[in-house]
């Protein structure tokens, strides 16, 4: 199944989005919590997608039932968190190397400039793939 999906990494004031296939990244965004429904209303329409990847911590279970509720034709999958931010942040610094004298200070010092929730997205989406059979 290459059927791409919409992941998502809640988060209280912001969250991550992603639409992803097996295969590639096809859309990456960081949204602002209160435009959350608007986003997913956007991006389940534009790429006719009928499954919602969830990251499962950070009150996921509110978000679950306001997606449920507002987009009740679309599967929701809940799928593990656990070091996601950690893993996106080193995919930060792989995908933007520290430039100037910030390249010499340990990557493990440094917070990136900028969110980086939507590489969470990313990363929860490749996950729920690892988990579904190739067809």
């Amino acid at each position: 199944m290459n059927s791409p999906v919409l992941a998502i990494d809640p988060g209280t004031d912001k969250c991550g989005l992603a639409v992803v296939d097996r295969e590639r990244v096809l859309r990456r965004w960081v949204a602002p919590r209160i435009q959350l429904l608007r986003e997913v209303g956007s991006a389940l329409g534009c790429y006719q997608l009928n499954l919602i990847v969830l990251g499962d911590r950070t009150g996921s279970a509110r978000f679950r039932r306001e997606l449920a509720q507002a987009f009740p034709h679309v599967d929701i999958v809940a799928v593990d968190e656990h070091l996601s931010s950690v893993e996106a942040r080193q995919r930060y610094w792989q995908e933007n190397p520290p430039r100037g004298w910030r390249r010499f200070i340990p990557l493990g010092m440094q917070v990136p400039p900028e969110p980086f929730d939507d590489l969470v997205a990313v990363i929860l989406a490749e996950r729920y793939f690892r988990r579904q059979p190739v067809n």
